[in-house]
């Protein structure tokens, strides 16, 4: 509180509460999908497509996304896309039926895709305007925000079973993480001249076609994601019907993979001013597919633990890292990458799911592992700039 007129701490604050009101808002109503499936009637194909509109609604969000935030701004989309979802978040709680509530989720996904974009951009601005590594860290406030709206979620459904009591207290703590927000976020510069390649390359609707390095930056984010939400979603099923942990111990595998990877972007803005984003990407990506190909090899609950960790510590500063690279390109670039990434994170799960019907999710799993070394090819393919910013942490309350 003494350091409150620092800007860069100012900014790192402010950008962080739309991370964590980013986590917040997608835990809380992931936290009720049991009461979505009963109040609705729900078949579990229905929850899966349930669960998939918020996907179809962030992949195809990138137009418009591209077009507000040359419109708009990072600063006044973040704010306005995270109004959006404190709203979409009571449509949600009052849907009527099941074809309102889908095209609910799927607004949630664009708008989503808007915040998501707008906020990488603003951490990224802040490393770039104050020299200091902080995009790492920001990406751990998103895993708070989701830890604090499970405790939320368990302390209401001890009070009482209303999704509508429970969204309208969720929604009065984002409107107040907006508010926080509000004064310290960094002002959008104009953009910069565009190189002749930049004019070549840009269509008579004023999209820039994405280049060979852009793409490999969307694989990147795209296996990265798919890898991060797929563990957070199958490794307790895992632990129970493949590993045979018991009960108690089968929570532990989500629990071991989010561990980690807070404590991995914790200290990740360290790494990247030692040894530079690129490196820090390969050799994480690397640890996750080793880790988790091993340990499903071998089988049991203890190896599965550890393959578990080696994901979140792997895993956990890809997108950080590809972010930042993404938005030195311009805004076209980083809403497209944050488009592939937002798609990853919410189709991954279910995309698990379907191979793991069709056969095992001991082989759904292994999908995660190929999409790390998949990401390991993708990063040998960006040209990373080095060294990094020098780490600034990210101080406590």
């Amino acid at each position: 509180m003494l350091r409150v007129h620092d800007p860069f701490l100012r900014g790192q604050l402010a950008t962080a509460a739309l991370f964590s009101s980013l986590g917040f808002q997608y835990a809380t109503w992931a936290s009720r999908i049991p009461a979505f499936k009963a109040d609705l009637h729900l078949t579990s194909a229905e929850v899966g497509f349930f669960l998939m509109a918020a996907g179809v609604g962030a992949a195809v969000s990138f137009p418009l996304v591209a077009y507000l935030m040359r419109r708009l701004g990072s600063q006044q989309l973040a704010l306005l896309s995270a109004l959006g979802l404190t709203l979409m978040l009571l449509a949600l709680s009052v849907a009527p039926n099941y074809p309102v509530a889908l095209l609910v989720m799927c607004v949630d996904g664009v708008l989503v895709g808007c915040l998501n974009t707008a906020m990488n951009a603003q951490g990224a601005a802040l490393e770039t305007t104050y020299g200091r590594n902080t995009m790492a860290k920001l990406h751990a406030t998103f895993s708070a925000g989701s830890f604090a709206a499970a405790l939320l979620a368990s302390g209401m459904n001890a009070v009482t079973s209303s999704v509508v009591a429970h969204f309208g207290v969720a929604a009065l703590l984002l409107v107040i993480l907006a508010a926080c927000a509000r004064t310290g976020l960094l002002p959008d510069e104009g953009a910069p001249a565009e190189t002749e390649e930049k004019k070549t390359s840009r269509t008579r609707t004023g999209w820039t076609l994405p280049t060979g390095v852009t793409l490999w930056m969307c694989c990147a984010m795209a296996f990265g994601t798919v890898a991060e939400g797929a563990m957070n979603d199958w490794s307790t099923l895992y632990m129970e019907d493949i590993a045979l942990a018991s009960e108690q111990v089968a929570p532990l595998g989500i629990a071991v993979v989010s561990g980690a990877m807070v404590a991995a972007r914790l200290l990740a803005d360290g790494w990247r001013a030692r040894w530079g984003d690129g490196r820090v990407v390969v050799l994480g990506s690397v640890v996750a597919g080793v880790g988790l190909g091993t340990a499903l090899l071998a089988g049991g609950v203890i190896p599965a633990l550890l393959g578990f960790g080696a994901v979140g510590l792997g895993v956990a500063a890809v997108t950080p890292c590809v972010y930042v690279a993404a938005a030195k390109r311009g805004s076209d670039t980083l809403t497209l990458v944050a488009a592939m990434g937002t798609t990853g994170l919410l189709a991954g799960p279910p995309l698990i799911g379907f191979v793991a019907n069709a056969s095992s999710l001991a082989w759904g799993l292994g999908l995660v592992s190929v999409c790390a070394f998949v990401v390991t090819l993708c990063a040998t393919r960006i040209p990373w700039e080095t060294p990094a910013p020098r780490t600034e942490p990210l101080p406590a309350d």
